[in-house]
């Protein structure tokens, strides 16, 4: 008898033994004992989102803790979303995705001017103002660049046609001084990221950069900062603002807003451990007429706002 018979024959005899076996005894369920499992729909959260000038992960340590502090003490479900792009975060606002806005003020202006958002406070910078600037950076060793006219003919790296900071507040202060952008050689943007603009400059790809003042930083443990010089810096505008959707109401605007006006830097340990990740000190009431320096900003350097 061949091996494959054999084994054939012992595996149908293993299948009968198997089928033969003692069946075990059946289990009685009773059915009187039941318990109702109910569905508990999730109740929809406040949406939170930071303007993506860094990186996701970049926005997420800066305002993770803020956030929580923003739940526990209004007792609102609040959570960060992540929009893109510049671009993404004004789309994601006007469908109703984002509830609470923290932007720079010529996003804030559009969002205000296209979908009714309403300012409900601007931060207090380090410096212990509520108002910011922007800076044009060049390499230390580019000896071709030491004075804002130096710029004329060079190749300019901005973060986002939108930001403040980052583009705007410099694209005006070239205008106030007889520079336009007719005189730059090229005009690039770094997709909405201050780091990318400072690399550029760092790696030689351009020869100024256009950042928000206390972007550098960011990339000090990526290099060295100290081989980046700040040209020339603008004027300060109204800084940077939170606002709120008109679909949230004004009630519940109100319980964060206060919320965040009681933080305490000087005396509240536990709130200076908040704040200094964010990298802001605190904040001030703020309301729509703070930003008509940025509206006529963008009549000078013909932007549309709308």
């Amino acid at each position: 008898m061949s091996k494959k018979r054999v084994f054939l024959l012992l595996l149908m005899t293993c299948l009968t033994l198997f089928s033969c076996r003692e069946r075990e005894e059946p289990v009685d369920v009773s059915l009187d004992k039941r318990q109702e499992i109910t569905f508990r729909p999730r109740l929809p959260a406040i949406t939170y989102a930071y303007l993506p000038q860094y990186s996701h992960t970049e926005s997420f340590q800066r305002h993770n803790r803020l956030v929580e502090y923003l739940a526990e003490q209004t007792g609102l479900p609040i959570r960060q979303v992540f929009p893109d792009t510049f671009d993404n975060y004004l789309s994601m606002f006007g469908q109703g995705k984002i509830d609470i806005s923290f932007s720079n003020p010529f996003i804030y202006v559009k969002l205000a001017n296209r979908y009714g958002a309403r300012a409900m406070a601007r931060i207090v910078e380090a410096d212990g103002r509520a108002e910011f600037r922007g800076q044009i950076i060049a390499r230390k060793d580019n000896k071709a660049i030491q004075t804002l006219q130096d710029c004329r003919g060079k190749s300019w790296v901005a973060v986002d046609p939108s930001s403040a900071g980052g583009y705007l507040f410099a694209l005006g202060h070239f205008v106030d001084h007889g520079i336009t952008l007719k005189d730059f050689k090229e005009v690039i943007f770094a997709g909405g990221r201050q780091e990318n603009v400072i690399l550029g400059v760092y790696a030689g790809l351009h020869d100024i950069g256009s950042i928000r003042e206390g972007s550098l930083s960011v990339v000090q443990d990526k290099i060295d900062i100290n081989q980046i010089k700040v040209v020339d810096s603008s004027r300060r505008y109204p800084g940077w603002v939170y606002a709120y959707s008109p679909r949230l109401s004004a009630e519940v605007a109100d319980r964060i807003r206060q919320a965040m006006l009681q933080l305490d830097y000087e005396h509240n340990p536990q709130h200076r451990q908040i704040l200094d990740a964010a990298k802001f000190i605190g904040f001030v009431p703020s309301d729509d007429r703070d930003f008509d320096p940025i509206r006529e900003l963008s009549k000078k350097v013909g932007l549309n706002l709308d």
